[in-house]
C-alpha cells in the first residue's frame, strides 16, 4: 500500500502555495517533481564528488567515474538491460535524434510511426525521409485512441526499415501493445528495427526491454523524478556497430591522428564531451527511489487516481474526455465544450491547480480529433484522491465562470 502522506513529505515543492491555495500539481506528463533523495544526491555530488570522469587518474576523478558507471548499471537494471547497452543522453528527443542521425538506412527506405506520436518522434524521421528520398507512413488510430494495429501488415513493405512508436501516448495516456507490434513486424521481416519511445511509460510501469524485444528504447529522466537534461537510449548490443556517430569529441576515441581516428566501442562512443554527470547520478537515484516504492505499487496507485478522475469528470456534462477508458497510464485529456483549453487552464491555476494546456506536441493527433488542443491532467505517485476532488470542484467553478 502507498502511504501518500509519507511520500508527499519527501517532495519539498509540494509544500508550496499558488495564488493562496495549496499546490495541486497535475502536470506530471510534462515533468515530475523531485524527491529530497534526488535533490540530495545532486548536492552531495557537487559538495563531495565533483570531478570530470573517465580520463583522470586522481582520486576524485576515479571516484566520480565509478559513481557515473554505477549509475549506468542501476539504470540498465531498471529496464532489464545490460549496462553496455545504455547510452546517456539529454533526454528522449536527444536519443531519437541520435538514432535518426546515426542510421545507415538505404535511400528510399520507409519508416512507420503512429498517428499519436509526439513531434519528437515524427520530426527526426520526417527530416530523414526528406534528406534520403524516404517515405513516412502512419498507423491510424480509432476514436477511443487505440491503434488500428490490423493496418500494420499492409503498411509494411520490402522497403520498411524502422517502426518508431510511443509506448504510451503523452496526450491520451493510451498504452500501446508494443510487444505485439514488435512480434507482428518481425514475423513479416526480422530485419525491421523497432524504436519505442518510453518517455511516458517508464514513470508509470515496469519496463523490460529484453522481454519486449525492441531494438531501441528511449526515455527522459525528468518525467520520472530525476533531473532535467538526463535521458537514456537503450541500443541492442549487436546494433552498436551499425550506428554512425552524429557527435564526436573527447571520450569517444581510442586514438587520434590527422590521418585517422579510431573510436571506442560501446556507449562511450556516443557520449562526446563532458556529460551531465550530476543529472545521471540523480537519474540513478530516481530509479532507486521508484524501486523502493515498488513500480507495481506506483502503477496501482496511479490507476486508482485515473479511474477516480475519469469517473468524476464523466458526471460533468460540459466536459468531453478523449480516450475515456481503462487501458491507460495516469493521463487524462479533456475539453470543456465551447471553451478554449488555455482559458480553462488559466482559471484552474487561480485555484492552485497546475495542468497542461495546448496541443502537447501532438498536432497531427489534434487534427484527427478536429480540435486546437486539450486540457491535460497527469498524475504521479504523490498525487491523491483528495487532490482530484479539489480539482473537480475547481473545474466546476471554472465552468460556471466561463459560462
Amino acid at each position: 500500500m502507498i502511504d501518500s502522506k509519507h511520500i508527499r513529505e519527501q517532495f519539498p515543492i509540494l509544500k508550496k502555495w499558488i495564488n493562496n491555495k495549496p499546490l495541486v500539481y497535475f502536470d506530471n506528463g510534462a515533468t515530475t517533481q523531485k524527491p529530497q533523495v534526488v535533490i540530495d544526491s545532486i548536492v552531495k555530488y557537487y559538495s563531495e564528488q565533483n570531478a570530470n570522469i573517465h580520463r583522470g587518474v586522481h582520486t576524485l576523478s576515479r571516484e566520480a567515474t565509478e559513481l557515473f558507471e554505477r549509475s549506468r548499471q542501476t539504470v540498465a537494471s531498471f529496464i532489464s538491460a545490460k549496462s553496455s547497452e545504455i547510452i546517456f543522453t539529454a533526454g528522449t528527443t536527444d536519443g531519437i535524434n541520435l538514432i535518426a542521425n546515426g542510421s545507415n538506412f538505404p535511400k528510399g527506405s520507409e519508416i512507420i510511426v503512429s498517428q499519436m506520436e509526439h513531434h519528437s518522434n515524427i520530426l527526426p524521421w520526417q527530416l530523414w525521409c526528406e534528406r534520403n528520398e524516404g517515405k513516412l507512413k502512419v498507423i491510424p488510430i480509432n476514436k477511443d485512441g487505440s491503434l488500428q494495429i490490423e493496418k500494420l501488415e499492409s503498411l509494411i513493405t520490402t522497403k520498411t526499415v524502422l517502426i518508431a512508436m510511443a509506448h504510451v501516448s503523452n496526450t491520451l495516456g493510451v498504452i500501446n501493445p508494443v510487444k505485439e507490434i514488435i512480434q507482428r513486424a518481425k514475423a513479416i521481416n526480422s530485419k525491421i528495427l523497432v524504436l519505442i519511445d518510453g518517455a511516458q511509460s517508464v514513470p508509470h510501469m515496469s519496463v523490460d526491454v529484453k522481454d519486449m524485444n525492441c531494438d531501441f528504447f528511449v526515455f527522459s529522466g525528468h518525467k520520472m523524478y530525476a533531473p532535467t537534461g538526463s535521458g537514456v537510449l537503450f541500443v541492442k548490443e549487436n546494433l552498436f556497430n551499425t550506428l554512425k556517430q552524429s557527435k564526436t569529441g573527447g571520450g569517444t576515441i581510442k586514438s587520434v591522428s590527422f590521418e585517422k581516428t579510431e573510436y571506442v566501442d560501446g556507449p562511450l562512443r556516443f557520449e562526446a564531451g563532458t556529460p551531465n554527470i550530476e543529472a545521471v547520478v540523480g537519474l540513478a537515484q530516481a530509479c532507486e527511489f521508484m524501486n523502493s516504492l515498488g513500480v507495481k505499487n506506483i502503477s496501482a496507485h496511479e490507476h486508482l487516481l485515473l479511474e477516480h478522475a475519469q469517473k468524476e469528470l464523466s458526471t460533468i456534462s460540459e466536459v468531453e474526455v478523449y480516450a475515456n477508458h481503462s487501458n491507460k497510464a495516469a493521463v487524462i485529456s479533456f475539453n470543456v465544450k465551447g471553451q478554449h483549453p488555455f482559458d480553462v487552464g488559466t482559471l484552474l491555476d487561480k485555484y492552485g491547480i497546475a495542468v497542461r494546456t495546448g496541443h502537447h506536441c501532438t498536432q497531427p493527433l489534434m487534427s484527427y480529433y478536429g480540435i486546437q488542443g486539450t486540457v491535460r491532467a497527469s498524475f504521479a505517485i504523490y498525487n491523491t484522491k483528495e487532490e482530484i476532488d479539489i480539482f473537480i470542484e475547481a473545474l466546476k467553478k471554472t465552468i460556471k465562470l466561463l459560462n
